[in-house]
């Protein structure tokens, strides 16, 4: 059996893809590269030495999941695909709902069409918008802030919907994500956005190598000991590998489960840049700018139920953040588009 995972080219996706092939699953990929690059794909197959199937296209098309799920036998979905920046989602709320929602809803009802009942949810933290307390609980209240994330919050509550229907027609793993940064060891893959970084660390990597003259700090007015937004930064690899647990309480579980993908500390913006600097030894010249809308000031997990029912425990610090996103940043300066 298959594991089928959306966006598998992407950041998170193609770390996914590593760790999944690395566990001894057999992956089909999918991806439009609206935001990635083919080029991933040679690099998932040079780290694992391993081959897979992959289809281009976009989850909305009915016609291409219909012959995804005739041609394999696909297991379970791992759902990664759908923008993700919530300052873009501010200024075009609309496609990231026909992208993330409709999209969702198209694949699930492939799923269903196919029967197959398994999918472990790509969320986010953004789905607790300020929250009352931290570190945030799975139970905390929700409230998310922006269109990102309330299609983050629609897509949960489309799956939990199927999971109560009538004779459960789904079992899904909803992993709420907090701040992935970071890249494989090898610096072979890592995060490669479009245009000016909308997530703090590759703005940071980017400026390190002479891309970008400086970094813009969105606020420095926040209730928060520096006055930065302070977040939960969790590396990448350890976020992928959650995902390999995440597949095997959905083989041994029904229903809807929910859990934090996080350390557990929050960091500053201003930490995380001096945090880079030790690690580097690069100085990162910053101005400190605007809020940006949908920005929240303090977002830190509390994973202790990750640990306590999936067994899964980040294992990766700040410090070999910075280094993994250092190293992926100055052995590809400029992404996957040159070495």
């Amino acid at each position: 059996m298959a594991i089928l995972i959306t966006g598998a080219a992407g950041y998170i996706g193609s770390h996914c893809c590593v760790e999944t092939l690395e566990a001894g699953y057999q992956v089909v990929g999918l991806d439009s590269f609206v935001n990635s690059k083919p080029e991933v794909l040679n690099r998932i197959k040079a780290i694992t030495g391993r081959d897979f199937l992959f289809y281009r296209g976009d989850m909305r098309d009915k016609d291409l999941l219909d012959r995804i799920f005739t041609e394999n036998q696909v297991d379970t979905v791992i759902h990664f695909a759908g923008l993700k920046a919530v300052g873009e989602s501010v200024e075009r709320p609309l496609d990231y709902y026909d992208n993330n929602v409709c999209g969702t809803v198209t694949l699930c009802d492939a799923m269903l069409r196919h029967g197959v009942r398994r999918v472990v949810f790509s969320s986010s933290a953004t789905v607790y918008g300020t929250p009352e307390r931290c570190p945030i609980p799975e139970d905390a209240p929700l409230g998310p802030e922006s269109p990102y994330g309330r299609t983050k919050l629609m897509i949960e509550e489309i799956l939990r919907d199927l999971c109560s229907a009538k004779e459960g027609l789904l079992s899904a793993v909803l992993l709420r994500y907090f701040n992935p940064i970071g890249a494989h060891p090898s610096g072979m893959i890592g995060e490669d956005p479009q245009g000016i970084p909308n997530n703090l660390m590759p703005y940071i990597t980017q400026v390190a190598c002479g891309r970008l003259e400086e970094l813009k700090v969105f606020g420095g007015d926040y209730d928060t000991p520096d006055g930065t937004p302070v977040r939960d930064y969790i590396h990448v690899v350890d976020l992928a590998k959650g995902h390999i647990r995440a597949i095997e309480k959905a083989a041994s579980s029904k229903g809807v489960m929910v859990y934090n993908l996080g350390t557990g500390r929050g960091y500053s913006v201003l930490e995380v840049i001096k945090a880079f600097e030790a690690a580097t030894g690069i100085s990162i010249p910053y101005r400190i700018v605007d809020r940006r809308p949908g920005d929240v000031p303090v977002c830190y997990a509390d994973p202790s139920k990750a640990l306590r029912e999936l067994q899964w425990r980040p294992e990766m610090d700040i410090n070999q953040m910075c280094r993994d996103s250092w190293n992926w940043q100055s052995r590809n300066p400029m992404g996957y588009d040159a070495r």
